[in-house]
């Protein structure tokens, strides 16, 4: 695979990526399209324009990353590596803007961020951020705050005594119920899997990670905590919001951290942040070391591993459920399939991909917080799309916490009763609601 600049030298400038660019549809500005600032990239790298041209760093920063023009680029292009290259050699220049280098600074150091998203996850509990969100800077904060709480409001569920719980264990069972069997020893050994928790992820979405682990466990993994050498980075942030802006040194650092925490812990990898994954699958191109690319052949989103044992298919729920892919997931982790064959494991629900479900929500890691307005354009299109399907969905499934939060924020905004989940936390209702779950 052609990396930097040169991943940039198939292009044609034919056009095809103009419809799949999101904010080139926001704008209609050539600039503000891959093809676009392909010509710009080159300029820059053939020192035709200066790094500090303002024009130039517009139309760069103005880039969401989000990938959407490569799957439809019929020349290969590797606009991604292009973009990479280009913000870096922007950053080396210019350095960060104020806001900018103070977001990624808190995530370079847990010092910082633990105890800042602690503070934001005990505010979400008072309920406040969902009662005060709506549109504006400030409110929309707020909006994106509330998305991150588990949701259970939107599913029917049946409230159970522990004795009818333990009783349904053993009587009444009919052909296809699901319950909890317990393991033969003739079993083949269950493949070991590490959870790799990060930073928002970990703080704000803990229960996606509880119910990634009892999913994964109720497929046949056994999911075990990092220990050793480097087990207190376990939960760094992996780097891609760094990388993302060009600042390849800061993103090699805590990418360090993080294959020094997990290297050789376990069979696989798993991650269910899209942005997390993605960088952490290309750890060996970005460190250049044995141990990071040992380390990147293991990671495996949650939807992977999931898929790759069936699911086991759990109890019925009743939902209207639309999917919406991260385009981390789709685009730069190819994966597509995966996360509808997790969600087809769950008898009941009525699952659409609407048209549009392609392109990005305008989150794009901290894009949102620096680039609000152009964020928010972005939204739009997705937003309205919810508004006008027929039935209109009950829920918004996408594994990626940035696009929980974007989406979320905008559905509140938008004054639409639609909530938002990862699609891990829904297969783990179904499950629950199955009797997986139950002590023996």
């Amino acid at each position: 695979m052609l990396s930097g600049y040169s991943a940039l030298d198939p292009c044609v400038h034919c056009g095809f990526c103009l419809p799949a660019c999101p904010t080139y549809l926001a704008t209609g500005d050539e600039g503000h399209s891959p093809r676009g600032r392909i010509v710009l990239m080159r300029a820059l790298e053939r020192g035709e324009m200066d790094p500090s041209d303002p024009g130039l760093r517009e139309h760069l920063d103005a880039c969401l990353g989000c990938r959407g023009c490569e799957p439809v680029c019929p020349s290969g292009v590797g606009y991604g590596r292009g973009l990479e290259a280009a913000r870096h050699q922007l950053f080396e220049a210019n350095g960060l803007s104020p806001m900018a280098r103070l977001a990624l600074g808190v995530f370079r150091h847990g010092l910082i961020w633990r105890p800042l998203l602690a503070m934001a996850r005990v505010f979400r509990a008072t309920g406040i951020p969902r009662l005060l969100a709506g549109k504006g800077r400030l409110r929309f904060g707020l909006g994106m705050l509330a998305s991150t709480a588990e949701v259970k409001t939107w599913a029917e569920r049946t409230e159970k005594t522990e004795k009818t719980e333990k009783t349904e264990k053993t009587e009444g069972m009919q052909d296809g119920d699901v319950f909890p069997l317990p393991s033969s020893p003739s079993s083949p050994p269950s493949p070991t899997v590490v959870l790799f928790r990060g930073c928002v992820m970990n703080s704000l979405f803990d229960h996606v990670h509880e119910a990634t682990r009892r999913t994964l466990e109720v497929n046949g993994y056994h999911v075990i905590e990092a220990s050793g050498p480097g087990t207190r980075e376990a939960g760094a942030c992996c780097g891609a919001l760094h990388e993302h802006a060009g600042d390849i040194e800061g993103a090699r650092a805590l990418a360090a951290a993080n294959v020094a925490a997990l290297v050789d812990r376990a069979d696989f990898i798993v991650v269910n942040s899209a942005g997390c994954g993605a960088l952490l699958k290309d750890y060996g191109r970005l460190l250049g070391t044995d141990d990071a690319a040992r380390l990147a052949v293991k990671v495996r989103d949650v939807s992977e591993l999931l898929a790759d044992r069936g699911p086991k298919r759990g109890a019925p729920l009743h939902v209207e459920v639309v999917y919406d892919a991260p385009c981390h997931l789709q685009h730069a982790q190819k994966v597509q399939e995966a996360p509808l064959d997790l969600l087809s494991a769950i008898p009941g629900i009525r699952l659409r991909v609407l048209p549009g479900s392609e392109r990005c929500c305008g989150s794009a890691g901290i894009y949102s917080v620096l680039r609000p307005r152009m964020a928010r354009a972005v939204l739009d299109g997705k937003i309205q799309s919810f508004a006008a399907a027929v039935p209109r969905p009950q829920l918004v499934v996408t594994g990626n916490p940035g696009c929980l939060m974007q989406i979320g924020a905008g559905l509140r905004a938008a004054r639409l009763p639609i909530e938002v989940a990862h699609p891990v936390e829904l297969l783990d209702l179904s499950y629950d609601e199955a009797g997986y779950y139950l002590t023996k």
